[in-house]
């Protein structure tokens, strides 16, 4: 008896949800016995993870609030994506799009929120843009490789925040540590009750309801959806290549600037180190399990921040390291990542032939 892997011929409806199910489930055991190994209650640590992310109304709002940054820039790299442009500078682009809404918020103190909230969106639109149209630009003239280009700009990016917040960002009164002043309130994005939870949630929401309609409805979304699947038919068909590779990663690019306007504008208010949290590359995961699919995508995310909050009031609640709350996180998603092979592909036994 042999094991084989073979293509999927059919596409039932209960496939999907059995391998979600079975991957969990496999998760959640292998994640006990780190656990275990690692003198953890795995089964107190469950139901930590579990209240944290989604058993009270702090738990749900923070999570909605990771959730926030995780949609849109999963949203920008998924309409890059479409189109089989590896957009991998997500992270430098939410860095950009910060830097440049920091900027205008510094330069303008004075300005009234009705003012200074819509400059510091285009402001972060722009910068996001400007870094995905310049990778955008060597693709289309020079056909270089993307996944190369946008990666190299994360590095970039990240370091010029950092020179920014170390130099001449850099809060005289902030006893020595590397972050700009605080912004003025009139570039905080209002927040909803008593949670932190912000402006942005409308912005993603807006977006990810102009995404699907553009995707599904526009002579544009045809375009991207032909482009992606076969490039020489696009180009047979009539369809620009070059100047749609530039738009849509300057789209790309400057919805990531978005994320990182409504996470300065939104949160924390100021630039400081360590400002970009990973979001960008979590953002890559999520898109290719929405499928790059506008509204799963606000799912994913929404689940993915579940997963971001539950490790940290896990760290908080058991005084565990972090390394076992990330690592607990990371089990989880490669069996979630895993499982996605058996939505196409199944398991078969085959006798061996004498």
């Amino acid at each position: 008896m042999r094991l084989r892997l073979e293509k999927r011929l059919d596409d039932r409806w209960w496939i999907k949800p059995l391998v979600a199910l079975v991957s969990l489930m496999l998760a959640l055991i292998a994640g006990a016995l780190v656990m275990e190994c690692a003198s953890i209650p795995y089964y107190k640590a469950y139901i930590l993870m579990l209240e944290g992310a989604f058993g009270s109304v702090y738990g749900l709002s923070e999570t909605v609030v990771k959730a926030i940054p995780l949609m849109m820039l999963s949203l920008g790299i998924g309409i890059a994506f479409r189109m089989l442009l590896w957009n991998i500078g997500a992270e430098g682009q939410y860095c950009m799009g910060a830097v440049f809404s920091c900027a205008v918020a510094l330069a303008f103190p004075d300005f009234p929120m009705a003012v200074m909230i819509p400059l510091m969106i285009i402001a972060g639109f722009l910068g996001g843009a400007l870094w995905g149209a310049i990778a955008g630009a060597l693709k289309a003239f020079f056909d270089t490789n993307e996944i190369i280009t946008t990666l190299m700009m994360n590095y970039v990016a990240i370091y010029f925040l950092e020179f920014l917040v170390y130099g001449p960002w850099k809060d005289p009164t902030g006893y020595k540590f590397p972050m700009t002043a605080m912004l003025s309130p009139s570039s905080h994005f209002q927040q909803f009750g008593n949670t932190r939870i912000h402006l942005g949630i409308v912005i993603a929401l807006v977006l990810m309801t102009l995404f699907h309609i553009i995707l599904t409805r526009t002579r544009w979304g045809y375009e991207i959806r032909v482009a992606g699947e076969n490039r020489e038919a696009a180009r047979y068909a009539g369809i620009n290549i070059t100047r749609n590779i530039i738009l849509v990663m300057i789209i790309s690019g400057g919805i990531a600037g978005l994320a990182g306007t409504c996470e300065l504008a939104g949160i924390q208010h100021r630039l400081q180190h360590g400002f970009d949290l990973g979001y960008g590359y979590t953002a890559i995961i999520i898109a290719w399990l929405a499928r790059l699919n506008p509204i799963s995508t606000a799912i994913v995310s929404f689940f993915f921040a579940g997963l971001i909050v539950s490790g940290d009031h896990l760290q908080m609640s058991l005084g565990v390291g972090s390394g076992i709350a990330e690592m607990i996180q990371g089990i989880i998603l490669f069996f979630v990542l895993a499982g996605e092979l058996f939505l196409n592909y199944r398991l078969t036994f085959r006798k061996d032939r004498r």
